[in-house]
């Protein structure tokens, strides 16, 4: 182990076999359900950090079955997200939960992007006419979704009709080991080059069940909307530090990064 390697960007323990990957990767074939839900504004702006203000009442849950990603292989993950603004000029999705089965993934959506990753057990299945997203934590399905099974032909400015997931606003937070504070910001990750192969939109419902470990019931149904079966490529590439706590200690934010582009609001059903 050399002093140089230690120092560079991407560097990972253990230094001969690195669990977390650098950018890029690319995600091939990956299988995606997505439930959109209104929900109590209050449950949102309760699990939204400051200096981030929401952006509706809608929470969109995407679970995912990844068929074939570098690095990771084959695995499943489910993102829980509503959206959020930092200015008129930067919005995207906040995600306050996400489960997943991967150990590379869990690492990695920490230490680099700050998600508030969890181990659980999403899954998709075809059951007939229905397509069933659940999420299972502690023998409990936190989530079920579920969605007609492929009835109306879409795409991916459907998907976009509440807000931009494809930007995802996330809240870092590390400390050194001495208890200090290390990392509290908020950072920006961006999917690149999706190609979708193919999306279906029919009538949806959605379900939480309470569990203190995996707390989605905290983001209530009050009315589902749209629900999405789409299968799609795309790329996780380097994302931006849009706010740092501790550089400003203020609500303020301390800078934007010159390459997040202003985003147009989505109007919201009636």
């Amino acid at each position: 182990m050399r002093l140089e390697d230690i120092v560079r960007s991407g560097f990972s323990t253990p230094w001969d076999a690195p669990l977390v990957p650098p950018f890029p990767f690319r995600f091939r074939n990956a299988e995606i359900a997505t439930f959109f839900y209104r929900t109590d504004p209050d449950a949102i702006a309760f699990l939204l950090p400051p200096p981030l203000r929401p952006d509706g009442d809608v929470v969109a849950i995407h679970i995912y079955k990844m068929n074939d990603t570098d690095w990771l292989g084959s695995y499943e993950e489910a993102n829980v997200m509503f959206g959020a603004q930092l200015s008129d000029d930067v919005s995207g999705a906040f995600s306050p939960y996400l489960f997943l089965n991967s150990d590379i993934g869990v690492a990695h959506g920490r230490e680099v992007h700050g998600q508030p990753k969890k181990f659980a057990a999403p899954n998709i299945e075809f059951r007939g006419d229905l397509i069933v997203g659940t999420v299972q934590r502690n023998g409990i399905d936190v989530i079920t979704g579920t969605l007609a099974y492929k009835q109306k032909e879409s795409n991916l400015d459907r998907l976009r009709q509440y807000f931009d997931f494809t930007n995802n606003l996330n809240l870092k937070a590390i400390d050194h080991i001495d208890g200090r504070s290390a990392i509290r910001q908020l950072t920006s990750r961006r999917l690149a080059e999706i190609k979708v192969h193919e999306c279906w939109e029919g009538p949806c419902s959605m379900e939480l069940r309470p569990n203190v470990q995996a707390p989605v019931f905290r983001l209530p149904v009050v009315e589902p909307l749209t629900g999405f079966y789409w299968r799609a490529d795309f790329t996780l590439v380097n994302g931006v530090i849009l706010h740092d706590y501790l550089e400003s200690n203020s609500a303020a934010p301390s800078r934007r990064h010159p390459n997040v582009q202003k985003q147009p609001r989505k109007q919201r059903e009636s």
